[in-house]
């Protein structure tokens, strides 16, 4: 099955919301539609960005759980860029949002 990554920048926590609520918040999201094989949290250029891996059939379902990943990490914080990217081979290639 092919292996997918969701990447999300991340800006100002929502109220009430912690640091260490959104990386689980992102991973238990793809966990309930998908089967989660990593979830991280980086430090690009400053900001702080989370990659979600996961196992999907095609692109279209894994657009579905990257959205699903999106709208459950932005109850907990401002989502500022996402991108969807798709294994092949040694490489990640980007899928489109749409």
């Amino acid at each position: 099955m092919p292996s997918y990554r969701v990447t999300l920048t991340i800006g100002a926590l929502l109220a009430g919301n912690g640091p260490a609520e959104v990386l689980p918040a992102a991973s238990h999201a793809a966990r309930d539609v998908a089967v989660l094989e990593a979830a991280d949290v980086s430090v690009v250029a400053g900001a702080p960005r989370i990659t979600v891996r996961f196992t999907a059939d095609d692109n279209d379902i894994a657009r579905q759980v990257s959205r699903h990943v999106v709208a459950s990490t932005a109850a907990v914080a401002r989502v500022t860029m996402v991108q969807i990217t798709l294994r092949s081979g040694n490489r990640w290639d980007a899928v489109s949002w749409e």
